[in-house]
């Protein structure tokens, strides 16, 4: 039996000393039943309040734990095998070297017999003649300018095989006709003198100018070749514009004219210097 069903006694109140004092309730005493029992539901509800701060406590602790604590990996069995070495392989010896094969004996070539050319010609050298002079301050004159040594060459004729001693001795009599330079100095050619350029007279360009010009049997400049330059490209320019206009007495091999070469200097110096 509890002691909240056991009968409290009921509690005593001291008499009244008089009709006109009013009663007081007296306070139980230390030992009093009421309050024993208020006691004890303090300390059970005290118990009960540790043990469930407890209990959480406890579970906070087993999680923390829980996730610190490393995981357990199963251990994997090892199998080890032993195996045997390979036998080491015989070695061999390096093959021998191939004997060098013989070097082929040299070729020997035979050496070239030389075949006697034949002798050219002998061609007549022309008289020399003198160099055209041109003055700045002259004017074109009809008088035709002269060549300093023009060497006319005939046109070579094609080389023929050569022919049996018999046959050369026999064409050896008759002489060979003659070849006469081209000219171009004749009186009734009328070759203008070349224009002196205004650009060199003012800049004192003097020079001699030597061209080498191929007459055709006709007498006309076919080509014409800067054998030696003045030094100034217009001294050139001008002398070779002059020749091409002008008409030459083409080279004669005996009575037949032929075309051949030809050298023509022009001479250009300025007036007092």
């Amino acid at each position: 039996m509890n002691l909240a069903d056991q009968a409290l006694p009921a509690p005593a109140f001291w008499p009244a000393a008089s009709a006109g004092v009013q009663r007081h309730t007296l306070a139980p005493r230390a030992n009093s039943p009421v309050r024993g029992r208020a006691a004890v539901r303090v300390r059970v509800r005290a118990l009960a309040l540790i043990s469930v701060v407890a209990a959480h406590a406890a579970a906070l602790y087993a999680l923390t734990r829980a996730d610190l604590s490393p995981a357990q990996v199963a251990a994997v069995p090892l199998q080890v095998a032993l195996i045997e070495a390979p036998q080491p392989a015989p070695l061999q010896a390096p093959p021998e070297p191939a004997p060098p094969e013989p070097a082929p004996p040299p070729v020997v070539k035979p050496k070239p017999v030389p075949v006697a050319k034949p002798k050219p010609r002998p061609t007549p050298v022309p008289v020399s003649q003198a160099p055209t002079a041109l003055s700045a301050d002259s004017p074109p004159a009809p008088e035709p300018p002269a060549a300093a040594a023009p060497a006319a060459v005939a046109e070579p004729a094609p080389s023929a095989s050569p022919a049996p001693p018999a046959a050369a001795h026999a064409a050896a009599g008759p002489s060979a006709p003659v070849v006469s330079a081209a000219r171009f100095d004749a009186d009734y050619l009328n070759n203008p003198p070349p224009a002196y350029p205004p650009l060199s007279r003012r800049m004192g360009e003097e020079g001699r100018v030597m061209l080498r010009v191929r007459v055709s049997a006709e007498g006309l400049p076919t080509a014409i070749e800067l054998s030696e330059s003045s030094g100034s490209a217009r001294l050139d320019r001008a002398a070779t514009d002059a020749v091409r206009r002008w008409r030459f007495v083409p080279a004669r091999q005996g009575d037949q004219a032929v075309s051949a070469w030809v050298l023509v200097p022009i001479v250009f110096k300025l007036e007092g210097s």
